[in-house]
C-alpha cells in the first residue's frame, strides 16, 4: 500500500496575509486561490491549504527540508524582518540556529503564531555529533 501526504489545511485569521508569509519566507510562488482556501506549493507535490476562522486557532508546527542556499535566503529575511526565532521548538535559544545532523536549523513563528521550521538536513540523516 502507498500512502503520500497531499495537502494539509493550515487554520488561520487571515488567509491572505498567512499564506503569502509563508511562500514569501520560504521563496514559493503566490498562493493561489482553490475553494475557500489560498494554497502554497510545495516542490514534493504536497500543499498547505490556508482556511481562515475566527476564534482561537490550534498552534501547530510546520517543518521545511530546504538546500544550504535556500537556508541562506530565508534566514536573511527572518533577520530582515526582525522576526523572533529560535534554534529550539521550546524557544529557549532565541536569536540563534541549530546544527544538528551536520546541517543547520530555526524556528520562527507565522502570523497566527504557527511555529515553522527550516531545516537542511532530515532528522536522523546522521549522528548527533
Amino acid at each position: 500500500m502507498s500512502a503520500e501526504l497531499n495537502h494539509t489545511i493550515v487554520w488561520c485569521h487571515d488567509k491572505h496575509a498567512s499564506a503569502t508569509f509563508l511562500a514569501e519566507m520560504l521563496g514559493r510562488p503566490a498562493p493561489h486561490a482553490f475553494f475557500n482556501f489560498l494554497v502554497v506549493d510545495l516542490d514534493n507535490n504536497v500543499s498547505l491549504d490556508f482556511m481562515e476562522k475566527s476564534g482561537d486557532i490550534a498552534l501547530q508546527h510546520y517543518a521545511f527540508l530546504i538546500g544550504e542556499e535556500d537556508f541562506d535566503a530565508v534566514y536573511g529575511r527572518i533577520r530582515a524582518r526582525s522576526l523572533d526565532h529560535w534554534a529550539d521548538p521550546a524557544r529557549t535559544q532565541p536569536g540563534e540556529i541549530n546544527h544538528h545532523f551536520g546541517g543547520r536549523g530555526v524556528y520562527f513563528p507565522d502570523p497566527d503564531g504557527h511555529l515553522l521550521e527550516v531545516i537542511t538536513r532530515p532528522y536522523g540523516s546522521e549522528s548527533e555529533a
